[in-house]
């Protein structure tokens, strides 16, 4: 079993967020896998870490471009969970790179984060931003 199994009760309906966050439970769980064994390998663990950190910066920057693009009224709060988290994920990154090891607590925190964040964060986006394409363009996908 996964140790954040993939299901449709992650997904937002929107195409495009719903398998970037399905790449980020994949390396939340590759993590885990990793961390799991016996003699978990710090290079593998390295190319986790940073894949993690560069992946989730780079859906943040999607997110927020279609806040901005749609002008989502919550864009400020939402940036700055962004804000918080991805500077939490480098400072895990930089403390590993500095020769600490990364223990279970780490992969609870980003267990509960993203959950927390797809269920209640981005999911309370997707009325607004269905309702906003559909105004201004109904031929527009937010895919």
């Amino acid at each position: 079993m996964s140790f954040i199994p993939w299901s449709s009760a992650l997904m937002l309906g929107i195409p495009k967020i719903d398998a970037q966050h399905q790449v980020l439970v994949e390396l939340i769980n590759a993590l885990h896998d990793e961390l799991a064994k016996p003699a978990p390998a710090r290079t593998t663990l390295a190319e986790v870490l940073e894949g993690l950190v560069d992946y989730t910066h780079n859906h943040f920057i999607e997110e927020e471009v279609m806040f901005q693009r749609y002008g989502y009224p919550q864009t400020t709060a939402h940036t700055a969970e962004h804000s918080q988290f991805t500077a939490k994920a480098m400072d895990w990154l930089m403390r590993f790179e500095d020769g600490e090891d990364i223990n279970l607590e780490a992969l609870d925190f980003l267990k509960d984060w993203l959950l927390h964040h797809i269920l209640q964060e981005d999911r309370a986006y997707v009325p607004f931003l269905q309702e906003a394409i559909a105004a201004h363009a109904p031929s527009l996908s937010i895919s």
